[in-house]
This record gives C-alpha cells, structure tokens and sequence, in this order.
C-alpha cells in the first residue's frame, strides 16, 4: 500500500513539473512579458532531458559482456593461422559465431 503511494507521489511529481516546463514554454513563445523565471524553468527542464536517466550499471544490464571481452577476441583472432583459422575461435563457445544460413535468404554482399 505504501509503495503504491509512493508511485502516486513520485508521478504527480513528474506531471506537475512537465505542467509547469510546458506553462513556461508557452509563456517563453505567447507572452510578451514573459520573464527570466519562464526561461529558467524551460532552461532547466530541457537540460534534465538530456540526462541518462534510463542507464543503468554494466553489472545489472541484460546480456552484459564481460570485462576484457574484446581484448580476448582480439589476442584470439591474432593468433590465426595460414589457412585463417584459430583454435580458440573454432573450440565451441570460444567466440562470436556467425549464422549457418543468411537470413534473407540471399548472399551476403557489400551493398
């Protein structure tokens, strides 16, 4: 019950303050009196829209890579051979593996 009043809270909060960005903005373009206060708010509002906000740490991220990821790619791939094989990249679950059938059904091609 209590974290359903905090959800109500915390999203009349955010209603509230996009009212209040779109209030000043409207005033910043009708108005003609409209002041440093409209632009401040508008200043502000677009400024947190630029946030990250929907990040997240690596640790938590789905399918995150581990650390080192590439650097063991590329020790792995500079240890090929003649023929342009490697046998840590042919071992199963050594690296990325490619589709046995393209999707379109087509050649893969530059273009």
């Amino acid at each position: 019950m209590r974290a359903r009043a905090v959800r109500r809270g915390a999203r009349g909060a955010v209603l509230g303050l996009g009212i209040l960005w779109w209030w000043a903005a409207a005033r910043l373009l009708l108005a003609p009196d409209a002041g440093v206060l409209e632009a401040a708010v508008a200043a502000g509002g677009w400024g947190l829209s630029l946030l990250p906000v929907h990040c997240m740490p690596k640790e938590r991220a789905k399918g995150v890579f581990a650390d080192g990821r590439w650097r063991r790619a590329w020790k792995a791939g500079a240890g090929t051979s003649a023929a342009g094989t490697s046998a840590a990249v042919t071992s199963p679950g050594a690296g990325p593996t490619a589709s046995p059938r393209p999707r379109s059904g087509g050649e893969s091609g530059l273009w």
